[in-house]
């Protein structure tokens, strides 16, 4: 159901990298890491945890803990706002929770970004959203 899943945080000066690439690794425990430095509006330094994960056991293992850990009827609902033209779905965790080992979504602010790309032919909004929806419903 999903082809990949691309994942982005930033983290800023006061924030641990160690701690949140943990964070990631509790969302996604396969994912491969790549940090990359970019500095903020105001001059301060950025690092940018990035990386994709497409293996299809590992895209299943993060589907299935997203279902036991999230209120599924939110889930539900927001499908039709989170999910674009082209089949991607975009989710953001709560970084704090998320180091916690707590995957709590959040609808704006700074958030570990996840971009979902379902796998639906053709690769249209309703395609996705009705794939997505069905596999909630069936989880």
């Amino acid at each position: 159901m999903i082809h990949n899943i691309k994942f982005r945080v930033f983290v800023y000066e006061n924030e641990d990298v160690e701690e949140l690439s943990q964070a990631i690794l509790n969302i996604l425990p396969e994912a491969e890491i790549e940090a990359e430095e970019a500095e903020g509006l105001t001059e301060d330094k950025i690092i940018i945890l990035s990386g994709v994960v497409s293996k299809k056991r590992y895209t299943k293992a993060f589907f299935n803990l997203l279902l036991e850990s999230v209120d599924l009827d939110k889930l539900n609902d927001d499908l039709e706002r989170k999910i674009d033209e082209k089949g991607n779905w975009f989710l953001r965790f709560d970084k704090a929770d998320a180091i916690d080992e707590k995957l709590t979504i959040k609808d704006s602010g700074d958030s570990i970004h996840l971009k979902i790309k379902i796998a639906a032919y053709p690769a249209k909004k309703e395609i996705a959203v009705e794939k997505v929806r069905e596999a909630i419903l069936d989880g």
